[in-house]
């Protein structure tokens, strides 16, 4: 009787234990959200005329009654470009967190795997000699190529990584090798590049938000749109792919499947926001990290916080590239890079200490 009533005191701690976590990561996730509606509203009042956080949220809420100038400047020229920061670090964190997911690798990211590389490549092959990958999609080649491209090196990696003996670190200087490769034949194509071609070209490495409008705001959400519902069905089985191969097939899970399938998003993913914004690097890193410090593993809570983790750094980074200089709007890119160096060097010191 003893052993019976140990037994469900247990069985209540767990129960109790486990609804305080839930609890907490869903505090989590709503407190990041409410963090990134004040970074779109400290965003969108920001810029070379700057309007107080109560003008931005009459001007949100009744667009109606707001004067004309604040009204235009608010929804036609700085929200997309908000938005694009929030759809395009969305994108990217998930991206990387579900890359980190299928290759047990702490260090992928669409930028540090080279399929961001890969991505802008594929666009700098339509900016500078005009070539569409699929002859018949000429008017939307940007995009078609930078997503093809991608995926043709996403699917190198997952070939890559299903090879006996493959380690982590041999994905990694897959990845850097990937990266220089792409890097020499896109400064190759600046070389033979005309004028306005090469500061097309210029543009990408960079990286930059101000060409953002309601339509690239609309196809890089469609994208996470398309992706987030394979995701949500799968979170289990991702859930269960952390525990390691053996672990998850045992389960029921169709591993090479889900692999394949989930790279084959995660290039879509990484293609359209590069296509549209250029090279931003380390969102894909740094985003799920915190998410995972955060929530942990679980796929239901780690990936929206992945999501809102990365739009919140994007967010922030937009703002920062605004407030830096007075008069002057910086690269996002490169704030993105100072910001997520140290953070990758952090990261496989990390990995170091933990292998020794």
């Amino acid at each position: 009787m003893s052993a019976n009533t140990e037994i469900t005191t247990e069985t209540s701690s767990g129960r109790h234990h486990y609804r305080a976590q839930t609890a907490r990561r869903y505090a989590l996730l709503g407190g990041l959200t409410l963090l990134l509606l004040l970074c779109l509203c400290i965003d969108l009042s920001t810029g070379p005329a700057n309007f107080t956080l109560g003008e931005v949220i009459h001007t949100l809420l009744h667009p109606e009654t707001a004067k004309a100038q604040l009204r235009v400047v608010i929804w036609e020229i700085r929200m997309p470009i908000a938005l694009m920061a929030i759809t395009v670090g969305a994108g990217l964190s998930v991206a990387g967190a579900q890359m980190q997911t299928i290759l047990a690798n702490p260090l992928a990211s669409p930028f540090t795997l080279g399929v961001s590389a890969a991505a802008g490549f594929g666009a700098a092959l339509a900016l500078v000699l005009g070539v569409s990958i699929i002859p018949s999609m000429v008017e939307i080649m940007i995009p078609i190529n930078a997503f093809i491209m991608a995926m043709l090196t996403a699917l190198l990696i997952h070939a890559f990584s299903r090879m006996r003996g493959v380690t982590v670190e041999t994905i990694v200087l897959l990845g850097i090798a990937l990266v220089f490769t792409f890097n020499a034949l896109l400064a190759l194509l600046q070389y033979v590049a005309s004028e306005q071609a090469l500061a097309a070209v210029v543009f990408w490495t960079m990286g930059s938000l101000v060409k953002a409008t309601w339509t690239k705001v609309a196809i890089t959400a469609g994208a996470l749109l398309i992706v987030l519902p394979f995701f949500i069905r799968h979170s289990w089985a991702l859930t269960a792919l952390r525990l390691g191969d053996a672990k998850a097939e045992s389960m029921g899970v169709n591993v090479k499947g889900l692999r394949l399938r989930t790279m084959l998003f995660v290039s879509l993913l990484a293609a359209i926001p590069v296509s549209f914004v250029g090279s931003i690097g380390f969102i894909g890193l740094v985003g799920p990290h915190i998410a995972r410090m955060l929530v942990g593993e679980d796929q239901r809570f780690f990936m929206p916080a992945a999501i809102i983790c990365g739009a919140l750094i994007m967010s922030a980074t937009s703002i920062v590239s605004k407030i830096l200089i007075p008069g002057a709007i910086l690269p996002i890119g490169v704030i993105t890079a100072l910001v997520g160096v140290p953070f990758f060097f952090s990261l496989i010191f990390t990995q170091r200490k933990s292998a020794w």
